[in-house]
């Protein structure tokens, strides 16, 4: 991210500098301000999305409190424990290689249950245990294993089955349907999970592993494997639905796809009361203090808020920068010829190709693209990247913390795999977003 935020500054001053130095003042009519140089403008957008950036985390703080308030309602009433015991017995058959009562496999189920509820901060700290305790699974220290690949491929996917985040910022935005997204959202994450799992299933044939190093023992690793006490994870991790009770379950979420297609503008509007109805219903009936609890998750939200105000103003002035120098101009119109007919106009393409390599960058880039009154939160190009933002990941930051946990520096089909999720969730993302609100690019 270093050597994204200075190359964005960097290459706006020189473009800008170049324009500068070739720039001819037009002649101003009388009573007319005379036109301001490049360089002025550049600077003048500087001062301008530095206080857009802020003004935007400020209106976010009231609706992150919200979301938040709510998901710590449905977390204190065992939600995330309902997705674990359902999600058991289908990773128990996608990881064959991993023992089922082993820690791994625990770990990974409450990771990727957090990641399904939006959980973010619970879902790292899942993620690295897991990855740890694949690796003392591990024959050949060092190198990705088959689990560990397909492990990292379903976490870039980001299955997301509520993008609580992205619709508390497009309401910010001012957006009059935040929840627009949770359909398109749906098809995009279902789409690059479904080609995670697949892509990391036919590679690993083509990337073989290497030996078991040889003072490795498979008994002596599994029993060092099991957590130490007062490491214990969850109870849930290691509870279950019978199989058939996931399958419907599974069933019932893709058969809401199509139910969302179809009935997506009827829908929406629901989506937001629903959720403070629904959530606040499970809560009381599992006898959680539904106040305090809301209280405590809206002081997160008023903390996360007030958190990525030095990270918006950063990234926003750098993406402000860039185009208002004209950088941006020159390296997206040639690209967006050829991906605007295709879905992916030219001014989400920053989006597009930043998602994958910086979280912040991205989130600066959306939120600098929705909070633009010749664009908004509810055209297509920000249903566009907010769906974007909500159903893919940022590949290469969760490659470097989960494999860098374990000090994996040979990492197989993991990254292919990857690459290959965030391609047919940014394809899913185009073509559902075109299908639901293509009238409105």
């Amino acid at each position: 991210m270093n050597i994204i935020f200075f190359a964005m500054v960097a290459i706006a001053f020189l473009v800008a500098a170049y324009r500068h130095a070739t720039w001819t003042a037009p002649v101003a009519a009388a009573g007319e301000e005379a036109a301001k140089s490049p360089m002025e403008h550049l600077g003048l957008s500087m001062i301008g999305t530095a206080e857009a950036s802020v003004t935007l985390a400020i209106g976010l703080i009231g609706v992150m409190a919200l979301f938040l308030g709510l998901m710590k309602v449905a977390e204190n009433g065992g939600l995330l424990r309902i997705v674990a015991k359902l999600l058991r017995p289908l990773l128990v058959r996608l990881f064959p290689d991993v023992p089922a009562e082993h820690p791994a496999m625990g770990a990974m189920i409450m990771n990727i249950s957090a990641n399904a509820l939006g959980l973010g901060n619970a879902a790292t700290p899942f993620g690295i245990r897991a990855m740890q305790e694949l690796d003392k699974l591990n024959p050949h220290k060092g190198t990705a294993t088959n689990s560990m690949a397909l492990f990292l491929a379903i976490n870039t996917s980001s299955v997301t089955l509520l993008p609580t985040g992205v619709i508390a910022i497009r309401a910010a935005a001012g957006s009059s349907d935040p929840a627009g997204i949770v359909p398109t959202t749906l098809i995009a994450t279902i789409c690059s999970t479904t080609i995670a799992i697949l892509s990391a299933k036919l590679l690993q044939r083509h990337f073989k592993s290497p030996p078991p190093d040889a003072d490795y023992k498979p008994d002596a690793d599994v029993q060092d494997a099991h957590p130490a006490e007062g490491e214990a994870l969850p109870q849930e991790a290691g509870e279950a639905y019978p199989l058939w009770v996931s399958a419907i379950a599974l069933g019932c979420l893709i058969g809401f796809i199509p139910l969302t297609v179809a009935y997506g503008s009827s829908i929406a509007p629901w989506i937001i009361p629903g959720l403070m109805v629904g959530f606040l219903t499970f809560g009381v009936a599992k006898g959680v203090p539904i106040y305090e609890s809301f209280v405590e998750g809206a002081r997160d939200g008023f903390n996360v808020a007030v958190r990525i105000i030095p990270y918006l103003v950063a990234i926003l002035v750098a993406v402000g920068m860039f185009r208002a120098s004209g950088a941006m101009d020159l390296l997206i119109s040639p690209i967006g010829l050829i991906t605007g007919p295709l879905g992916l106009p030219a001014e989400a393409l920053p989006m597009a190709l930043m998602r994958p390599l910086s979280g912040s960058g991205a989130y600066g880039i959306m939120a600098s693209i929705i909070s633009d009154p010749a664009i908004g939160p509810d055209s297509y190009i920000g249903y566009l990247v907010t769906t974007l933002q909500g159903s893919t990941e940022t590949t290469f930051y969760v490659l470097a913390v989960y494999f860098g946990a374990v000090q994996i520096r040979r990492v197989r089909h993991a990254l292919c795999a990857a690459l290959l999720a965030d391609l047919a969730g940014i394809t899913a993302a185009v073509v559902a977003c075109l299908f639901l609100f293509g009238h409105l690019a």
